[in-house]
């Protein structure tokens, strides 16, 4: 193994130096390039960690994972009270995120290192960590491979692996066989996805089906909290539609719908949340043309005097869903391969999506053989799905009825990991 991760490392320095002119133009140009850039590189702070503490660290990549796991690292702290507990993530959005929901709850928060050995070795070096616990599927070789010969045990939790990343991993199942014989626990959502990782190579004897983490998020608003948001937005009893995660092309789709759907329901109110940051110019350019008022959150607009509010800011999204009356989930008229709905159907409110959702395809299959979910397979079927949740008010509550239903059963995820760490 020691031969194979030389030759990855110098595999990986040998690009890194090919790439380096648009790595170099990369970091110029694109701000969100930058963020953590030295850090990652290995220049880590000290942390103030009490050494006679056991460290437990947790990676989660952006925004989604740490949602992901917000239950579970806030379950660790009441389990393990006494130890360090440290949070990284890779993007800069994830940090904001981390700090604004796990910042009081951990010991520190900081960036994931490159997958350089020098990296590598500085984080491990200035954490010091007895458990690591890795979000979905992040399989980083070197990362992996040099906790082994600390003896640091390394686990995925919540992993997924879409029938589409499937086929790239099982082109090089030769070189991920060995890098995933290098894990103490391997835990994925489903079982399709325990299925894809043991064709790709994951031994079988630490290869289990844990469940999703998602279902175990509780609501973060309580009643007089939500209708404390309905009331800072001014709904007044409209019905407002969240448009979530959106991608380019879809903001007109829903838009359109929206329209044609306003004729006939005179109350209802559109929330458009554009997944990328940098599209907010675009999205605010289609909606001057739309021939709506429209507002944006940044500038604490309000449904009052406008049908239609941009959520242009971090970390809302969430409880956004709380106050809607169903949800579009983006992502899913493109080959993004869709977002997860569960953030939304926590709140007990029904999702639509396009028929594009091969990053969450288990998932949609579990949630479709309800009406928790429906995928509609053109803009014009999509319409309709709105017009029936819109119109139908048996069905409507049917179809909220169904997600809290598939929450009450499909709890213990955050469990099986503490029983983890607890035995370990």
């Amino acid at each position: 193994m020691l031969l194979f991760c030389f030759l990855y490392n110098i595999v990986v320095i040998l690009l890194t130096i090919v790439l380096l002119p648009v790595i170099l133009i990369a970091l110029a140009a694109v701000p969100k390039f930058r963020a953590g850039f030295f850090t990652k590189l290995g220049f880590y702070k000290n942390f103030n960690l009490d050494k006679n503490k056991q460290t437990i660290f947790f990676h989660a990549v952006s925004v989604g994972e740490v949602n992901a796991i917000e239950a579970l690292v806030k379950k660790t702290r009441e389990n393990f009270p006494d130890a360090n507990i440290v949070l990284s993530t890779t993007t800069k959005t994830g940090q904001e995120i981390a700090n604004k929901k796990l910042g009081k709850t951990v010991n520190a928060v900081t960036y994931f290192p490159f997958d350089f050995f020098f990296s590598v070795n500085s984080f491990l070096n200035a954490v010091k960590p007895d458990k690591i616990i890795i979000a979905e599927t992040e399989i980083w070789p070197d990362f992996v491979y040099l906790a082994n010969r600390r003896d640091i045990p390394v686990y995925i939790v919540n992993g997924r692996l879409s029938p589409n990343s499937y086929k790239g991993y099982k082109r090089f199942s030769f070189f991920f066989k060995r890098v995933l014989s290098l894990y103490k626990g391997i835990f994925m959502q489903t079982k399709g996805d325990v299925d894809r990782i043991l064709d790709v190579g994951a031994n079988p004897e630490i290869t289990k089906c844990m469940g999703n983490l998602k279902f175990d998020i509780k609501p973060n608003l309580d009643s007089e909290q939500i209708t404390q948001l309905a009331q800072t937005l001014k709904l007044n009893g409209a019905r407002m539609i969240v448009a979530a995660s959106t991608h380019k092309g879809e903001d007109e789709i829903v838009v359109n719908a929206f329209k044609d759907l306003k004729q006939k329901f005179s109350d209802i109110k559109l929330m458009i949340a554009p997944r990328h940051p940098e599209r907010y110019a675009k999205v605010t350019e289609l909606l001057e043309n739309s021939g709506f008022k429209f507002g944006k959150r940044s500038s604490n607009d309000t449904f009052e005097n406008n049908d239609i509010i941009m959520l242009d800011t971090m970390g809302e999204l969430m409880k956004m869903f709380s106050i809607c009356h169903f949800a579009f989930i983006g992502g899913s008229f493109s080959s993004t391969g869709g977002h997860n709905p569960l953030e939304a159907n926590i709140w007990g409110k029904p999702v639509l999506s396009g028929d594009c959702v091969f990053n969450f395809k288990d998932i949609y299959a579990f949630l479709t053989k309800t009406n928790a979910a429906k995928l509609s397979k053109t803009e014009s079927e999509l319409k309709d799905d709105m017009f029936r949740l819109l119109s139908d008010n048996d069905f409507y509550k049917q179809a909220c009825e169904d997600t809290h239903k598939i929450f009450a059963e499909n709890s213990g995820a955050v469990d099986f990991v503490i029983n983890v760490l607890k035995q370990s």
